[in-house]
């Protein structure tokens, strides 16, 4: 499959069951017992995807993620204790890209690799060939995939998780109508049902960082009855 996943968890017989399980699937493997050398794994070995045990000793999972979401947009899928709402909705605020509560089927966990992995836009860690693929410029803006940042009229903007994701995906599909669903499912996952409910809000709170006067915008327009359409006159 050609495909190498980074599995952090301090459980010594999960990681050597989700090895023995993922790599007869053909995927390649790498694995640590808790957050400290995870940045520099995924720096100098550049995993395809993270699977991530939010209960780890020292420094918990979330703030490994979001660690992770300073500096790179590799995909992260989130393994929480069963019932913990919370640690789930947190994770996918940060910038998770899916979670599974433990204990799971490994088919399952499979399925959702796959599915995280066909999401996945081709500029990842081994498709990156020049600087410039990690840079978007539209606008008058630059969006930079890498550090998740954004430069407006020569200003760094502040984004949260959130929001970076939704711009990302606009304006990597400029002068294009983006249904709310469509929009969602590039951003989130299908599964993030929570978020469809806080769209508006989330483009109401970009418009108001990027726009001269959010409400006669003219970076992302509203397009009634569809969704939104990000305007690139350049």
């Amino acid at each position: 499959m050609d495909k190498t996943i980074l599995i952090v968890d301090d459980d010594a017989r999960m990681r050597e069951l989700l090895n023995e399980y993922l790599t007869s699937y053909g995927f390649d493997m790498l694995m640590l017992p808790d957050g400290s050398k995870v940045l520099k794994t995924i720096r100098l070995k550049a995993p395809d995807l993270v699977i991530l045990d939010i209960m780890l000793p020292e420094r918990d999972g979330l703030e490994v993620l979001r660690e992770i979401r300073m500096q790179s947009q590799i995909p992260v899928i989130m393994l929480t204790a069963k019932g913990e709402d919370e640690d789930r909705i947190v994770g996918l605020e940060l910038g998770a890209d899916d979670y599974l509560p433990k204990p799971f089927n490994p088919r399952e966990l499979l399925a959702r690799i796959k599915a995280v992995l066909r999401r996945q836009p081709l500029t990842n860690n081994k498709a990156i060939k020049n600087k410039d693929d990690l840079l978007v410029r539209r606008g008058g803006m630059v969006l930079n995939k890498a550090k998740q940042t954004l430069v407006a009229e020569g200003k760094e903007v502040e984004l949260s998780s959130t929001e970076y994701k939704l711009l990302e995906v606009l304006m990597t599909h400029p002068n294009t109508v983006m249904s709310r669903d469509r929009l969602m499912s590039i951003a989130r996952g299908k599964d993030f049902m929570a978020f469809d409910r806080s769209i508006d809000v989330h483009i109401s709170k970009l418009r108001a960082k990027l726009e001269t006067d959010p409400r006669k915008p003219k970076r992302i327009k509203t397009i009634w009855g569809t969704g939104y359409m990000f305007v690139d006159e350049s």
